[in-house]
């Protein structure tokens, strides 16, 4: 991937020099900023594809967590350019940046920017922490779409503006052939798969299994599901049509493992979808998109391995443990023990593999120190630098347990934590 990312940074700036000078200095570095803000768009679909190649190796998090830092260095990016281009005008034609700033309003190409500016710079602002918080996730993902319709309007900006892309044949094929491939990758992962799997497997509600007062698992069977690619670890992204508008959804772990007879999840009512999920008929259609994620033992280093669970982060934990091979050791960590979901199918599967379930409830340990300290973590598993450790659960939790395993100098590589969420 990233052998990928350097060739074509390398492309792009050999191609720039290549390409000539602006008008004038200000509007030479005006282009620099603008071809780089078309690279940024372009890895930016790809970061959103949900390719499976990438999202197996790396976690959907972490591509989220890339695709907002780029969305904010694509945004800065793109305000650099405009204003250099105001400014290149505006020295050219020795005038005011308000004047040229209007006299380049008035130019089709031009303005096409200027809303394409616009729109990424009012997604930017809602998409600041403070206000993102104030938003629910529905709202916000509807105002986030607005991008799409800012890259319609940049791409035909830079088909009228480009011309280091048109200075040569090989640029101007090398640009159609990234641009395509972009959007190739986006339409594949993002329409052209979820509505094929869905068509190939037809997905079915087959029981609506409550767990406890505030728990219930959901069984999906469906057609062909020995040649659906999930692994245990997994989630999807889960909408039940009839029962939630479309556009709700929410992503799930799979809290069994998939052997090709159906799928689980298992969620708690935190929110309106999750809460309903008891609700969902039995025999109606499920529209499932997915599986996504790195968080399985497609990973794994070490034939040991230490699985950490908190509260409803216990269910990719328990589907892994169908899979789990060599010593497994699994840290559960719930209130009490009446809050640990699945407690009953944890403690079998641990036993059938001669494992160690520790269950972690209450404030502090038997020592009276935090569950999830170095200390701890050393006293339950002495062997613990010589495992994979897998960490599913609150952030405030899996904060706590990757700060005592850096301080027990686990190795980074066997370490593996994933956020399961769409923004």
């Amino acid at each position: 991937m990233w052998t990928f990312v350097l060739v074509n940074a390398v492309i792009v700036e050999t191609l720039f020099l290549s390409a000539g000078s602006g008008k004038n200095d200000v509007l030479t570095v005006a282009k620099f900023f603008g071809l780089h803000a078309a690279v940024l768009m372009l890895f930016q679909l790809l970061l959103v594809a949900r390719l499976p190649w990438l999202d197996r190796r790396i976690g959907m998090d972490r591509l989220t967590v890339w695709h907002r830092w780029l969305g904010f260095t694509l945004l800065w990016t793109i305000l650099t350019h405009a204003t250099l281009v105001v400014l290149g005008y505006a020295t050219l034609d020795d005038t005011t940046m308000t004047r040229t700033f209007v006299a380049l309003s008035g130019v089709p190409a031009s303005l096409l920017g200027m809303l394409a500016a616009a729109t990424v710079l009012v997604v930017a602002v809602i998409s600041t922490r403070p206000l993102r918080r104030r938003l629910r996730y529905e709202v916000w993902h509807g105002l986030h779409l607005l991008l799409y319709i800012a890259l319609g309007l940049s791409f035909v900006h830079q088909l009228l503006e480009t011309t280091t892309f048109t200075s040569s044949a090989f640029a101007t094929a090398y640009w159609w052939i990234l641009w395509l491939f972009a959007f190739g990758a986006l339409l594949t992962g993002r329409v052209v798969m979820p509505l094929w799997r869905n068509a190939y497997h037809r997905f079915t509600v087959a029981a609506v299994v409550p767990e406890s007062d505030n728990v219930v698992s959901v069984y999906v069977t469906g057609r062909h599901l020995d040649k659906l690619p999930a692994r245990a670890g997994q989630f999807c992204i889960w909408r039940f049509p009839g029962h939630n508008h479309w556009w709700s959804a929410n992503p799930f772990s799979l809290s069994a493992a998939p052997g090709g007879q159906g799928l689980r999840l298992t969620a708690k009512a935190v929110g309106s979808t999750s809460a309903g999920l008891r609700n969902v008929p039995v025999g109606s259609r499920a529209f499932v998109e997915g599986p996504y994620g790195a968080f399985t033992s497609l990973h794994r280093s070490r034939p040991g391995t230490l699985l950490i669970a908190g509260g409803v982060g216990i269910t990719p934990v328990r589907a892994m443990l169908e899979e789990a091979t060599g010593d497994v050791v699994v840290l559960y960590r719930v209130r009490s023990e009446a809050d640990a979901v699945l407690l009953n199918e944890v403690r079998h599967l641990v036993a059938l593999r001669g494992g160690r379930l520790h269950l972690l409830t209450g404030r502090t340990d038997e020592c009276g120190t935090p569950p999830f300290g170095p200390d701890s973590l050393h006293r339950l598993v002495p062997d613990i630098t010589e495992r994979d450790v897998y960490v599913c659960g609150p952030p405030a939790m899996t904060r706590a347990v990757l700060a005592g395993l850096r301080d027990l100098r686990v190795p980074a590589r066997q370490v593996h934590a994933e956020k399961f969420g769409l923004a």
